[in-house]
């Protein structure tokens, strides 16, 4: 029987690396949020954000199966995705929440109403009260828009923004942020997954002034597009540049040998990390090229530490 931690945990992200991470977590977490990025403007989340003016809802409906009492039967149903017809292309999930929307009136309330219709375990959380547009730019001084565009360049991205700036931060996410007991950042793809929330100037600060442990979960890979030629702090420093030094107090790697071959691991510089101001705590995180999501959830269980 896995002994759960009554601590509250906040994860932080998108895409498949957040919903990877709670699926590990709500097996060891009584108390588990997750604040979701609303930037992703592909595919069907992009479709139903052009036409019906509404937040993308691809990243949401990926953590709220993952958070599903019965992740077999209603993950495949929510995740089901149509391929003839004018549906071609959209998942079920991604318009269950569109058609909630409508019925409910907020997209926030369509989430929570979804919640309870999966029987989640834990907390998903919009980041931001509306959409936002991810921009970057790039080493060779282009400006790109979107998520999408700035993923799939390949010139390395110098400095990311939200378009608006002033992203209003989801009340509900704050709150999160301010009473956790553990926050947690990554995995995930750095530029497109795991600053996009960070960037909200409200999160921001909320993490910048947080009481609890904030850990960096490292990629185990180098990411094409993102990331190749990354070591772990390369990582941590754009995490200062674009969120403030002293935003990370852990950062969790692995303790063995990343088996990546074709792939390239990251370098998992310790001596560096340190230098950069935080503890560094290894632990036997990794399957082969992956995340072990179950060791991987106890070993931040391990570092969560609920308040008296």
């Amino acid at each position: 029987m896995v002994n759960r931690t009554h601590a509250r945990i906040v994860c932080l992200g998108g895409g498949t690396g957040l919903s990877f991470l709670l699926r590990g977590l709500k097996l060891v977490a009584s108390d588990l949020t997750a604040v979701v990025t609303l930037t992703d403007d592909g595919g069907s989340s992009g479709r139903l954000r052009r036409e019906l003016e509404m937040p993308p809802p691809g990243d949401i409906r990926s953590c709220l199966v993952a958070l599903a009492e019965d992740e077999n039967f209603m993950g495949e149903l929510f995740q089901h995705r149509f391929t003839r017809g004018d549906l071609a292309g959209h998942s079920f999930g991604n318009l269950f929440l569109a058609a909630l929307t409508e019925v409910a009136g907020s997209f926030d309330a369509a989430v929570a109403m979804t919640g309870h219709v999966l029987a989640i375990e834990g907390t998903v959380v919009p980041a931001t009260s509306h959409p936002a547009a991810l921009v970057a730019e790039m080493d060779d001084g282009r400006v790109v828009a979107g998520e999408t565009a700035v993923a799939s360049d390949r010139h390395g991205v110098r400095r990311l923004f939200l378009d608006p700036r002033d992203a209003a931060a989801n009340p509900h996410a704050i709150a999160a942020i301010e009473g956790a007991d553990l926050i947690v950042l990554g995995p995930g793809s750095l530029f497109t997954s795991t600053l996009p929330p960070l960037l909200v100037p409200a999160l921001r600060r909320a993490i910048l002034s947080a009481k609890a442990p904030r850990v960096y979960v490292c990629n185990l890979l180098q990411q094409p597009g993102e990331t190749l030629g990354y070591r772990a702090s390369h990582h941590l420093e754009r995490l200062y540049q674009h969120v403030g030094v002293g935003c990370v107090d852990i950062v969790l790697v692995p303790s063995e040998q990343v088996e990546a071959d074709p792939l390239i691991p990251v370098d998992f510089d310790v001596d560096r990390l340190v230098e950069l101001g935080v503890e560094v705590v290894r632990r036997p995180i990794a399957d082969g090229h992956h995340h072990d999501p179950a060791a991987l959830a106890e070993a931040l269980a391990a570092l969560a530490r609920p308040r008296a």
